[in-house]
């Protein structure tokens, strides 16, 4: 029998020894430096934590044979500059309590010293008050006068020198190129107290102004502006939630605070690269994060759309672990699902605020603030008349409210009307209607759908989960034809089906009678709203479909209780529905996240016929 020698089970054994500092760092290195961008999110990390005000960073064939990081902070004393080079040194921290309340970008110490071993690098320093500068030759070791203002510049050179197998996996030279500037763009989004500026082969690439801190808004604003573009700002709407330790206690400080812009579903993108999140001003890419945002959007986003944010989010150093990763890039919450909820919630109540409550200006209008009670009209309780099944006509209109509605001020004049006075019905399918801006046009099914579901979800959050919503018997049961398992399921899930305020019960072996359906429900089809239930508990667990009943049970029962396209509808019909719209939270998007309403501005019509050329 052949054995195989070469194999680790049969290998001689091998002597357990150190490793020599050189090829530890070296190692670090590959954890730390992935490409030239890891080295420019480094050098920026230490630049703002020296205390700068202005950052540029200058590179040649992609940061592959040049990264420089230019700052106006603190400097380094030239007794420290050795200092700076050598595994696990740094000013950031010196105890266990400083690691776990660690306030600055950088704190591990081994940075510069990874860097250092896989490429060639020079330190030039001035502290205040010095005579001159100090350059630190990074491979030698040796220290010289040289001139430079107050600051700090780090030169890294010839990226992978000593590691070549790593540099044959770079991308071309605009690849990295392009992944140097997103990493300092990640930096400018959450300091727009810093000017940074980018210069690429000798040409500058970007460069953002100093604005104001980040705590004020408009110098937020006007960074996100000039980062990301003034479409992300126009298009998007303020977040801003906290949560207090002590309810009722606006004086106390909050334990979690949320702030920023998320945009607005029509701004969603096919890819998540309009994302980004900051804990306690540090870019993260956090699952826990991320799923709560996207959560937020989950019944106003079309398809697979990714929606776009830029959030902030503050608390305890203490309560959050960045001592993850390397990179540290990620971060691990004490109590991730209270982070969860906070970041949900804040992200939520910014998106509820219908922007069909605001007057519009051309096709790109966002909202900030909620529709107060008082500006929406008595249309609300106009009547929307259809004919019932068994004979007796109610307003769709009023069934959507299970309580009256709160009192309104005098109605506003027509023209106030944010979407408008009704035209006329198109094709059985849209509401055009006139606005002071100009046209605006209604799917009328979508917008009833979505106000259908506001009003389901209210009746459920009000019951919390626990009562039956509210149901109203028919005087003539609708019988169905129904298949053995719909029978079976209708028989075995009779709390549940109370519970969603439907009444289903065996009418004979192979029949299914609806002997009651939920208030808001009563004007719909109550046969395929049974019936729709009805597949859901048969794919599903009872407890599994109750707790999503808040969403897609509800958003399936508000779908089937909407207008249906070819119904005709009077101009009192049609402008009791805007109304609804108006008075209604995230009435922009129907259940399935597609839009409602489209204005049309009357600049843009007159484009259209070439007026005034």
């Amino acid at each position: 029998m052949n054995i195989d020698t070469t194999s680790p089970v049969n290998s001689p054994r091998r002597p357990i020894r150190e490793l020599p500092d050189t090829l530890i760092s070296q190692i670090a290195a590959g954890e730390v430096v992935e490409r030239p961008a890891s080295v420019v999110r480094e050098l920026v990390d230490n630049a703002l934590d020296a205390g700068a005000s202005q950052i540029t960073v200058r590179l040649l064939a992609g940061g592959v044979r040049l990264i420089s990081v230019e700052d106006d902070g603190a400097g380094i004393l030239p007794e420290e500059l050795p200092m700076a080079l050598k595994r696990h040194a740094t000013s950031k921290i010196g105890s266990l309590a400083d690691l776990e309340s660690v306030g600055t970008m950088g704190f591990r110490g081994e940075a510069l010293a990874a860097i250092n071993a896989i490429a060639d690098c020079a330190l030039l320093s001035r502290v205040s008050g010095q005579a001159h500068a100090y350059l630190l030759e990074g491979q030698t070791g040796e220290i010289s006068p040289v001139a430079r203002s107050t600051g700090t510049t780090v030169e890294v050179k010839e990226l992978f020198f000593s590691t070549p197998a790593r540099r044959k996996f770079l991308k071309t030279d605009a690849t990295e190129l392009a992944h140097c500037v997103e990493a300092v763009r990640r930096h400018a989004l959450a300091r727009p107290d810093v000017g940074f500026a980018i210069w690429h082969e000798g040409k500058p690439v970007e460069q953002w102004r100093r604005c104001g801190a980040l705590d004020h808004l408009p110098a937020l604003e006007q960074r996100l502006a000039d980062v990301l573009g003034s479409d992300f700002v126009e298009r998007s709407v303020w977040v801003d939630f906290s949560t207090s330790a002590t309810p009722g206690r606006p004086d106390y400080a909050p334990v979690i605070k949320v702030w920023g812009r998320a945009g607005i579903p029509d701004a969603a993108r096919a890819r998540s690269d309009q994302q980004f999140c900051y804990v306690n001003g540090r870019f993260v890419r956090d699952k826990v994060i991320s799923h709560a945002a996207r959560s937020a959007y989950e019944d106003v986003l079309h398809g697979q759309r990714q929606p776009v944010y830029a959030l902030y989010i503050t608390l305890d150093p203490t309560r959050v672990d960045v001592n993850v990763h390397p990179t540290k890039i990620e971060v691990r919450f004490r109590d991730s699902r209270e982070v969860h909820q906070a970041v949900r919630h804040a992200v939520e109540s910014a998106l509820a605020a219908p922007r069909a409550g605001h007057a519009t200006q051309d096709n790109a209008a966002v909202v900030d603030k909620p529709v107060a009670p008082a500006q929406v009209s008595d249309w609300g309780q106009s009547a929307m008349r259809f004919p019932d099944p068994v004979g007796h006509r109610v307003s769709d209109m009023e069934a959507l409210w299970t309580v009256p509605p709160p009192p309104i001020a005098a109605p506003q004049p027509a023209h106030d009307w944010p979407l408008g006075r009704a035209l006329a019905q198109l094709k059985g399918v849209y509401i055009l209607a006139e606005n002071a801006q100009g046209l605006v046009i209604v799917d009328m099914h979508a917008a009833h759908e979505r106000i259908v579901y506001e009003r389901l979800k209210a009746q459920w959050s009000q019951t919390q989960g626990t009562a039956s919503l509210p149901s109203q018997p028919l005087l003539i049961p609708a019988t169905f034809a129904a298949t053995t398992f719909e029978v079976a399921t209708a028989e075995a899930n009779a709390a549940t089906l109370h519970l969603l305020g439907l009444d289903v019960t065996p009418f004979s072996e192979k029949t299914l009678a609806v002997r009651a359906v939920p208030s808001t429900l009563a004007q719909g089809d109550a046969v395929e709203l049974a019936r729709s239930v009805l597949a859901e508990l048969c794919r599903h667990e009872a407890s599994t479909v109750v707790q999503r009943a808040h969403n897609e049970l509800l958003g399936t029962m508000a779908c089937h209780g909407a207008v249906r396209a070819n119904r005709q509808l009077t101009l009192e019909e049609m402008n009791a529905l805007l109304r609804q719209m108006e008075a209604t939270e995230r009435s922009d998007q129907c259940n399935h996240g597609r839009p409602t309403w489209r204005p049309i501005s009357l600049r843009a019509l007159d484009t259209l016929f070439m007026r005034g050329r």
